[in-house]
């Protein structure tokens, strides 16, 4: 699996040597586009407005216990074609902003971690 390669602290795109738009491949574009997928929210993907966390409805302003962020978080993972185990930690709760990483092991063995 390919994916285009986002920068851990803009989660914007960014280039490879050759001045391209850099892309990752195995365990890590897995780990990544599970956090993409955590970051989602739902209804916010316009061609399948099914998927994505639902924050409007059952996290923000509403103070929910962290183990049900982090099960919402993990069954986001899973929707990652390839994505055997999912396991959410997190690292910070700051300025209303929750942050974490989550760990994703492929069938393969291989385990990846990518930031949230």
């Amino acid at each position: 699996m390919n994916t285009l390669l986002l920068d851990p602290g803009t989660w914007d795109l960014t280039i490879d040597k050759s001045r391209n738009i850099a892309v990752t491949t195995g365990a890590y574009a897995m780990a990544q586009d599970a956090a993409s997928e955590i970051k989602l929210f739902e209804g916010e993907l316009w061609f399948d407005t099914t998927r994505g966390v639902p924050y409007w409805t059952q996290v923000l302003g509403l103070a929910p216990p962290l183990s049900l962020v982090r099960e919402l978080f993990s069954q986001a993972a899973f929707l990652v074609p390839g994505v055997v185990t999912a396991q959410v930690f997190f690292t910070a709760f700051a300025k209303r902003k929750l942050s974490g990483q989550v760990q994703v092991t492929n069938s393969a063995g291989e385990t990846a971690i990518a930031g949230f």
